[in-house]
């Protein structure tokens, strides 16, 4: 029985003349603030953005490789008490979720209690039997977890997916909320917001909070990035500069006696944690893949020795199934013995042979997802796509059903943003960031993503949406609709 989702989008603002409280200063601020001068902030944010390098690479359409991603100048607002119920419900998840990774390699008590098929599990293409009885410092997996959150009423929030392989997107946060400081100060004075600023210190007390039983001394950290030509490479040298350590590619570091040390100009220096960006089957070439180039050969030998931590763990990325995704709920019953804070979306898996029948019978009211995709890709929004598309990929279900899992259509909240008509609302979802290591730490508000084609309910940048800046007010006002 699937649960039953609002059809018609809420706007967050609140309909006309009837403005919800958190945005009510929003509201005045846009009803003074005539679209000429709206349009000269979004040019100068747009130049600040192009100006300090905050771009991503795309090298499959031709034209220019670097792209901007869209930055709308008009903030997405939380009331303290919508963010407070959102931490509860992100924390219990991330504890659930790290549980779960834990459990796979060791016991598998969820397996044997039978919470969960077998082959869902341990013929994922994520599952890494290189880490069976492996014990992470601390016992975390997803030391950064990015789960996106999706609002469809007043208080009707549902988690969209989780992310715990190699999150991004915290560096566009953090650049948002400066850019926002630096164009409009007085707004920024007068919302009396919650801060972002101190992410990357919480990071890397995090990461060394989680530092390998066999550190001597304080622990050393950097951050390993594929290079330059990664579409994330601005966020990772963003990220390795704001906490202060060395962005390092696989050929700067080198494994001896079962250590990991970094190439400098005073020589080799041992690293203790590696906040690693590049995905589990180019880590090491004498394990994954023997044909990578970006990879450390011996890392995992040095991570099995206790004398490396590798944020996140291999391995971790079998909770990022969109099929798994279907237990989590499970998952807090059976290892937290506490109730779900935050719902799944409703979910049919094509494996199963009654829900792959409703979903080739509904595709065009469906949105299909490969398990294993992101970006946007390899997904059909049913009711947006043509008949020959949707035909296409019912063929692609029936092939291979294991690989996909179908939703509703939800109907995304919408949020005020500036396009080229004027402030018209756009459809929008939110990846807040969870840190886990001695104890776990939350980002006020996390990252807004904005559809920007009118009517589109697609947010990823890979696909033409953009990002706003997320503001978590500090204190509730008066949470009564009314202007």
């Amino acid at each position: 029985m699937q649960a039953e989702i609002s059809t018609a989008p809420f706007d967050e603002m609140g309909e006309p003349g009837a403005c919800r409280p958190p945005y009510r200063l929003i509201s005045d601020w846009l009803t003074a603030m005539p679209a000429e001068t709206l349009e000269l902030k979004r040019r100068e944010a747009e130049f600040i953005f192009r100006r300090t390098g905050i771009t991503f690479p795309v090298y499959a359409e031709g034209g220019d490789t670097e792209r901007l991603i869209p930055f709308d100048i008009i903030p997405r607002m939380l009331a303290q008490s919508e963010w407070q119920f959102l931490s509860r419900g992100l924390i219990q998840r991330v504890r659930a979720l790290n549980a779960f990774i834990n459990d796979t390699y060791h016991a598998q008590e969820f397996i044997r209690a039978g919470k969960i098929p077998p082959e869902l599990v341990l013929h994922n293409a994520c599952f890494a039997a290189e880490m069976m009885g492996l014990q992470t410092a601390a016992g975390v997996y997803a030391h950064i977890s990015g789960i996106d959150i999706v609002r469809v009423g007043p208080e009707e929030f549902y988690v969209l997916e989780d992310n715990c392989r190699t999150p991004s997107g915290v560096s566009y946060m953090l650049e948002n909320r400066e850019v926002m400081t630096r164009l409009f100060p007085e707004l920024v004075g007068r919302a009396r917001i919650m801060p972002v600023s101190h992410y990357p210190e919480d990071l890397l007390d995090t990461l060394r909070s989680v530092a390998p039983r066999n550190c001597e001394g304080p622990p050393v950290v950097a951050l390993l990035t594929p290079g330059i030509f990664n579409s994330a490479y601005y966020e990772h040298s963003f990220i390795a500069d704001e906490m202060g350590v060395e962005l390092v590619e696989g050929s700067d570091l080198v494994v001896m006696d079962m250590m990991v040390y970094m190439r400098t100009t005073q020589g080799l220096q041992r690293v203790d944690v590696i906040y690693r960006r590049i995905d589990d089957p180019y880590l090491d070439p004498l394990v994954f893949l023997p044909d990578s180039m970006l990879g450390v050969p011996g890392l995992m030998a040095a991570y099995h020795a206790g004398n490396v931590t590798l944020a996140n763990a291999p391995g971790a990325g079998i909770a990022d199934d969109k099929a798994v995704y279907t237990f989590v709920p499970e998952m807090i019953r059976f290892f937290l013995g506490e109730e779900p804070i935050l719902r799944n979306v409703p979910t049919w898996r094509c494996d199963i042979r009654s829900d792959r029948a409703y979903v080739l019978e509904h595709l065009h009211e469906l949105v299909v997802k490969d398990v294993n995709g992101s970006g946007g890709y390899n997904m059909l929004v049913g009711p947006h796509a043509s008949r020959e598309e949707r035909a296409a990929f019912a063929e692609k279900i029936r092939a291979f059903p294991a690989r996909y899992i179908a939703q509703p259509t939800l109907a995304l909240s919408t949020c005020p943003t500036f396009t080229a008509s004027g402030v018209a609302p756009r459809h929008v979802d939110l990846r807040p960031f969870v840190l886990m290591g001695s104890e776990v730490r939350l980002a006020p508000g996390g990252l807004t993503r904005v559809a920007l084609r009118e009517g589109s309910l697609v947010v990823n940048s890979s696909q033409g949406g953009g990002t706003k800046d997320t503001w978590v007010l500090e204190t509730d006002p008066d949470m009564e609709t009314g202007a």
